[in-house]
């Protein structure tokens, strides 16, 4: 007895399982999102559609290969790209209550219906039921073009921990700069070059202040807009509006198609027979790119950005990279600013950038803080003001307060994390002090 006794004292129990209960996390917002815009959708563009037919036209009569147009019932199509929207919301409720993340293919295809069912809509309630898909496209990438520009150069500052408010007083001054500079060389080149020398000039100002003299940098940024708007239009007022030697009639830069690409149905007229400034802008942003995730320069910027007292106990000189970094983001929106007079129109007016300089920060939120997520934020906002444009010209019943207010929709939507929570780069805006 007292042997088992022992016996059973001395038998070590297996613990019981000690696992914690994975906690799965569900995410509701995008199916929210996707719900409430499915709805939309088919009470707007379904149930409400008149009967009509309309009509994309995929070619122009210039174009050497063309394609047929493309007949699209509005009733008809606007209930399959219903139905389709519905479909893709119950695929992102099934992917929350999993705790998954949205399929990115259910979001491609849930925001393309519901773009193409509102486009077949207010077309079909335009005086012209046709609308030339290369028009809208190509006009959407030539306004997208200085904010492409614009979130670039504040990408640049704040992935090495500089806020850039200052981006549209560099596109108005590169503008401005470009017009005189074009005018007196008679020059379109020399007028592009002054564009980023005079950009340039307006990060120096935010850089010394900002950086050196550890001055609030949304505050500097905010003031830096507001001195070159006055400069720039008190030069206006009193040197070029008045002047007749010509100080504000630019070379406009030149365009060029490229062989073979050009003649690509739908897409090769509106990327490839373009400004130069268009050529350059793909070339910058592949090379933001690039050196950002490729080499040492990227990954020193992006540790500044995110931890500037680590990057310095390695032997980074943080100040001097972010100071050089915010020179360079200028000459990169002082291409965007030369787009303006040297391509856009032929001369500068005031306040001529019209707060494009913010709608391109908020194309830089939107995208996260990387070059090809900028790149099509701000293609999504030139497609927003382009499509403005287009259905009043088309004579929509739309009413025009909200065709007017569509651009600064879609901009209030992606600085107010409806696409989804961002977060920017750890010390972006905040000053650093070597101890």
């Amino acid at each position: 007895m007292s042997t088992a006794v022992q016996e059973n004292r001395n038998t070590v129990r297996p613990p019981e399982s000690s696992e914690p209960e994975k906690t799965v996390v569900r995410h509701w917002r995008t199916a929210i999102i996707f719900t409430v815009l499915a709805l939309v959708t088919l009470l707007v563009c379904a149930i409400s559609a008149a009967d009509d037919t309309v009509v994309f036209r995929l070619s122009e009569t210039r174009d050497t290969i063309r394609l047929g147009d493309v007949a699209l019932g509005s009733r008809v199509t606007g209930w399959v790209l219903a139905v389709v929207a519905i479909c893709m919301a119950a695929v992102a409720w099934t992917a929350g209550s999993k705790g998954r993340k949205v399929p990115w293919w259910c979001t491609a295809v849930f925001w393309a219906a519901f773009v193409i069912a509102m486009l077949v809509w207010a077309v079909s309630h335009a005086d012209s039921n046709s609308l030339s898909l290369p028009g809208l496209l190509g006009g959407s990438l030539t306004l997208a073009v200085p904010l492409i520009f614009g979130s670039m150069s504040g990408l640049l500052c704040e992935r090495s921990g500089v806020v850039n408010i200052a981006i549209e007083g560099q596109l108005l001054f590169g503008a401005f700069s470009a017009a005189v500079a074009g005018s007196v060389s008679h020059n379109a080149w020399v007028g592009l070059l002054a564009a980023m020398l005079g950009a340039v000039l307006v990060s120096l100002v935010l850089a010394v202040f900002s950086i050196k003299y550890l001055v609030n940098q949304v505050i500097v940024g905010v003031v830096v807009n507001v001195l070159v708007s006055g400069l720039t239009g008190f030069l206006y007022s009193t040197v070029l509006s008045r002047s007749n030697v010509g100080l504000n009639a630019p070379d406009h830069l030149p365009d060029y198609a490229v062989p073979v690409l050009s003649k690509i149905p739908v897409i090769g007229p509106v990327l490839f027979d373009q400004s130069v400034i268009v050529y350059l802008m793909y070339g910058v942003v592949f090379l933001i790119w690039y050196c950002l995730t490729r080499t040492r320069w990227g990954l020193r910027t992006r540790a500044v950005g995110e931890h500037p007292k680590a990057a310095d106990t390695l032997g980074v000189n943080v100040n001097r990279l972010r100071f050089w970094n915010v020179l360079v983001a200028g000459a990169v929106a002082g291409m965007g600013g030369a787009f303006f007079t040297l391509v856009s129109v032929s001369s500068f007016n005031k306040d001529m950038t019209a707060g494009q300089g913010y709608i391109a920060l908020a194309a830089l939120i939107f995208g996260r803080w990387r070059p090809f997520g900028a790149l099509f934020a701000a293609l999504l906002f030139g497609f927003a003001t382009n499509l403005q444009s287009v259905l009043s010209l088309l004579g929509t019943t739309v009413p025009s307060q909200f065709l007017a207010m569509l651009p600064y929709l879609v901009t209030i939507a992606a600085v107010t994390g409806l696409v989804g929570r961002s977060r920017g780069p750890a010390a972006s805006g905040v000053p650093y002090v070597k101890e």
